[in-house]
């Protein structure tokens, strides 16, 4: 699962099937409580590679800062994957570093509002009652990378400055608030790091005269 910084902050879902990541944008993120019910708009297929993606991505596919929020495998609880798509009710269970257990995509009849990452129908991402459930808030409790340790500043820190300049979304609203804090914690980043590469000046040597 990817947290991905755009237009608005949302997680990515990538389950691979038949040579591609299958993919959801979950705007609030998954949640360990089976009570709640997260929002998923099913998105395009994604090439096997963008899923240990970290960095920042171009207008035009994506656009924004991505990190690699969690890792692992995924296994389908139903016997035929493609049968349960179409009817819109996917079993699995996730062994990753945070998400865990069993989970359910089920299909609703609606489509993303306007304002979400809307590119097909709506499903939602509920957690299945198991040891892995509970009322912790894991978005909030574990925020970073699992491959860099790192956050949205540091990410951005580590990139070519010409690239995340020239492509960052116009600030506005309380998203573009976010990424104009994360551009200025990038700033500091990379103005600390340059300060520690380098050198320190020469030490004035005291003059001498002959007798």
């Amino acid at each position: 699962m990817q947290k991905h910084l755009a237009s608005h902050l949302h997680y990515d879902l990538r389950l691979e099937h038949r040579g591609v990541l299958m993919s959801w944008a979950v705007p609030k993120g998954p949640s360990l409580d089976p009570k709640i019910k997260r929002f998923a708009a099913h998105v395009e297929d994604h090439p096997l590679e963008y899923g240990s993606f970290e960095g920042v991505i171009p207008e035009g596919y994506g656009a924004g800062i991505v990190i690699l929020w969690d890792s692992g495998t995924w296994t389908p609880e139903s016997p035929d994957v493609d049968a349960a798509l179409a009817k819109g009710d996917l079993k699995f269970t996730l062994d990753g570093y945070k998400l865990k257990g069993s989970w359910v995509l089920v299909r609703t009849r609606g489509y993303a509002r306007e304002g979400q990452k809307a590119a097909g129908p709506s499903w939602l991402l509920i957690k299945h009652k198991d040891e892995w459930s509970g009322d912790l808030d894991i978005a909030e409790f574990a925020p970073l990378s699992v491959k860099s340790g790192e956050d949205f500043p540091a990410i951005m820190a580590a990139q070519d400055p010409e690239l995340w300049l020239t492509n960052r979304r116009a600030a506005g609203g309380a998203t573009g608030a976010m990424l104009q804090g994360i551009i200025e914690q990038a700033a500091e980043l990379k103005l600390a790091e340059l300060q520690k590469k380098r050198p320190s000046p020469p030490g004035r040597r005291a003059r001498t005269t002959k007798a």
